[in-house]
């Protein structure tokens, strides 16, 4: 398949990387520029989105936000004026279900297909090819572009229609803030009461309280590996999805809103570039304690 791939940061480049080792023709785009080893492995660097949009049959794009998924489908030299029919768009950033809806119903004017798969799994998922990917698509869409998604991921869920992909990976980043301040609490009382936080953290792995967050992210509090696997900020912006999607459907969601306050708190000591189990660090200034002393 002709694929393009828009968006090659720390999530794009590696996914980018898989679509091209599965033997595609695939076609690149990013805002600072395309990395040398992707275009090594095969792919082709383009000038702009809208480049990437007349070469492709598929387009994939993954970038920060909202906002940056607007602009590259609607801006200056964005995906729509290059586009079409025919072709299908499958956006696997993380971005508000109710503007995936709008943006999905302009390219569909189009003639045009439109996709939603956000993704879950950080780096090291999107490195191994091990993702899990939520799909909100037709399921013809879904069927064609599940080859695609295999090579990226493992989990693999046809959701819904287009939206149901977004709505799903707000819920599971409200749990993984959840879980993370859960975690954190947790190994910070037993810390405090002077027990090993890390025999603690392996008691719990053998119970019911096991979790991939004990796992992965209290080992990173205790021994404060805090170098980015999902940045604060990026969590911050999907909780605020979260946040104005429930306001929208009139749905309280009060630990939610206490998860981004205390993200909110690690942005104001200038920790938004750390790792989300950094939130910890919140709670260990409320307490006069690290998790590690």
């Amino acid at each position: 398949m002709k694929i393009g791939f828009i968006g090659l940061g720390i999530m794009g480049k590696p996914m980018a990387s898989q679509v091209i080792k599965g033997g595609h023709d695939v076609f690149l785009f990013s805002r600072t520029s395309v990395p040398a080893e992707l275009t090594e492995l095969g792919g082709t660097a383009c000038a702009s989105a809208a480049a990437v949009a007349k070469a492709a049959d598929i387009i994939i794009l993954m970038v920060p936000d909202t906002p940056d998924v607007e602009k590259v489908l609607f801006g200056q030299d964005g995906i729509a004026s290059s586009l079409s029919p025919g072709k299908t768009i499958v956006d696997m950033s993380s971005i508000s279900p109710i503007a995936t809806n709008e943006f999905a119903a302009k390219i569909q004017d189009i003639g045009c297909g439109y996709v939603d798969a956000p993704v879950s799994g950080g780096e090291v998922g999107a490195t191994n090819a091990t993702l899990t990917i939520m799909v909100g698509a037709s399921e013809q869409d879904f069927e064609k572009l599940k080859p695609i998604f295999e090579l990226m991921g493992k989990n693999i869920t046809h959701v819904g229609d287009v939206g149901a992909g977004q709505v799903c990976k707000v819920a599971n980043q409200v749990i993984v803030a959840l879980n993370i301040e859960a975690v954190s609490e947790a190994l910070l009382l037993a810390s405090k009461a002077g027990v090993d936080p890390e025999r603690v953290r392996q008691a719990l792995m053998g119970g019911f309280a096991s979790s991939k967050i004990l796992e992965i992210h209290g080992e990173r509090m205790i021994k404060r590996t805090f170098n980015p696997g999902f940045r604060i900020e990026l969590h911050q912006k999907d909780l605020n999805l979260a946040l104005s999607t429930a306001k929208s459907l009139g749905v309280s969601l009060p630990n939610t809103s206490n998860a981004q306050e205390l993200f909110n708190s690690c942005k104001a000591h200038g920790d938004h570039a750390k790792d989300h189990s950094a939130m910890v660090t919140a709670l260990e200034r409320l307490a006069n304690h690290r998790v590690d002393q």
